[in-house]
């Protein structure tokens, strides 16, 4: 089997050279740091290699790659799913309100 049928889909040609996260019996496995930083995977909040070595680890981890699957058809159905948009008054009111909530935290920060 050559090495890009080996790859996992949707990974990039320069993901394998990338050491992947490894798997660790102290402490907090790497399986456990890789699901608690998940979200900030999906939502695009990592840096770089961060991401690199995320997806280096879950082309490697299937227990990983099954709950990442999962997690990002959840977000899909959720974004499919949420197209209104709330009323122009509310979204005014809110404002607002956001508003004075910055200017009483100001004022009571300075004192």
């Amino acid at each position: 089997m050559s090495t890009s049928e080996s790859r996992t889909p949707g990974l990039r040609a320069t993901d394998e050279a990338v050491t992947p996260i490894p798997h660790s019996t102290e402490g907090e496995s790497e399986c456990e740091h890789a699901l608690l930083h998940l979200y900030e995977y999906l939502d695009s909040e990592m840096t770089a290699d961060d991401e690199l070595r995320m997806r280096a680890h879950v082309a490697h981890c299937s227990p990983c790659l099954a709950e990442l699957s999962v997690e990002e058809l959840v977000k899909r159905l959720v974004r499919r799913s949420c197209h209104e948009q709330a009323p122009a008054s509310l979204r005014a009111r809110i404002h607002a309100q956001l508003v004075v909530m910055t200017t009483t935290t100001t004022v009571v920060e300075t004192r």
